[in-house]
């Protein structure tokens, strides 16, 4: 389409207020200026389309007379961006294999097909589950929306069941990413004996739920322990993605962007230390590096900080270690 064209459809889809055809025609107004090369202007435009924290907040906030939905989610603005991740090459093309379908939805709908929406993320923690659903929250210039558990889960017959319908009426007046961390916590095993009524209720309720929700909103589940969700629970996920222990390459390289990003110089290559903490997690290695360069701020030594890493070092050998399971979760394929 011509840009003139562009921008007139653009201003009419504006002015008789459908939102769903004014955000795809400014997501191509964005490609094609990230096409042009004019990288600054398009990143602009991207986030000029991600919605007001404070107007959110005010949506919210109006519907709270029916459900108290300011209580049951809350808003995270999506900031970090896909490329910024460490992830195994097969994970980073099923994710943006699932950007590309969203973001050409209408192209699919022309052959009577829907993108997919729901993605399940499963793995130890600290592994990225939950930066995985921002950043795909980002790339998708969606707003991300959090399900609070402590205010959805109620203690009386139905409650928890009526007010997850509320959050899910709510979000499906707009594009957007629903996000759901410890899915475990609601989509239990229905044929656990230890479950109450009350539990496979809301698992049925959450069931029927989902398969109602249009495709331009993506739900994504995060599971430390996926053995416990319900089995009808994943057929509902149309992609299931495992997050594994980094492997040395990949700490090397996220402390290497720590490093770049901090302007910090550990005094040790970063393949060194990737050595020393392998088996840890990203937050773990994470949370040792900003250690470092918290210190070396203080003490002013960002130029070099060789002693300040030695020292974190040591402390991380007598560090306390959580006893984990005998045996890993494994998932099934996609």
């Amino acid at each position: 389409m011509a840009q003139a064209d562009l921008l007139v459809n653009l201003l009419k889809s504006a002015t008789n207020n459908d939102q769903q055809t004014f955000r795809k025609l400014a997501e191509e107004l964005i490609q094609e200026e990230r096409s042009k090369g004019h990288r600054i202007l398009a990143d602009r435009l991207a986030k000029s389309l991600l919605p007001d924290a404070s107007q959110v907040s005010r949506n919210i906030s109006a519907k709270s007379d029916n459900g108290r939905l300011k209580d049951l989610i809350y808003e995270v603005n999506p900031e970090r961006a896909l490329s910024s991740l460490v992830l195994p090459e097969i994970i980073l093309t099923q994710v943006k294999d699932f950007v590309e379908e969203q973001h050409r939805a209408e192209l699919l709908h022309s052959h009577n097909l829907f993108a997919r929406n729901r993605i399940l993320l499963a793995g130890p923690p600290g592994n990225g589950k939950t930066t995985l659903a921002e950043s795909l929250a980002c790339e998708l210039m969606y707003p991300l929306f959090v399900i609070r558990y402590e205010t959805l889960v109620g203690s009386y017959l139905g409650e928890t069941s009526n007010r997850l319908k509320q959050v899910l009426d709510y979000v499906r007046t707009q594009r957007c990413v629903l996000f759901f961390d410890e899915f475990e916590t609601l989509a239990k095993e229905r044929g656990d004996t230890h479950e109450t009524g009350e539990i496979k209720r809301v698992v049925s309720s959450l069931l029927l739920q989902m398969d109602e929700l249009p495709d331009y909103v993506v739900v994504v589940a995060a599971s430390n322990h996926p053995e416990l969700l319900d089995r009808a629970v994943w057929r509902r996920f149309q992609l299931r993605i495992e997050l594994p222990i980094p492997t040395r390459e990949q700490l090397t390289h996220f402390i290497e962007s720590i490093g770049q990003r901090s302007q910090t110089n550990f005094g040790y290559a970063p393949e060194t230390l990737a050595k020393i903490l392998l088996g840890s997690n990203f937050s773990e290695a994470e949370e040792f590096c900003l250690g470092v360069v918290r210190r070396a701020v203080l003490d002013r030594k960002t130029d070099d900080a060789k002693q300040i890493t030695k020292l974190k070092l040591d402390h991380w050998k007598t560090r306390l270690i959580p006893v984990l399971p005998s045996e890993p979760n494994k998932m099934g394929g996609e």
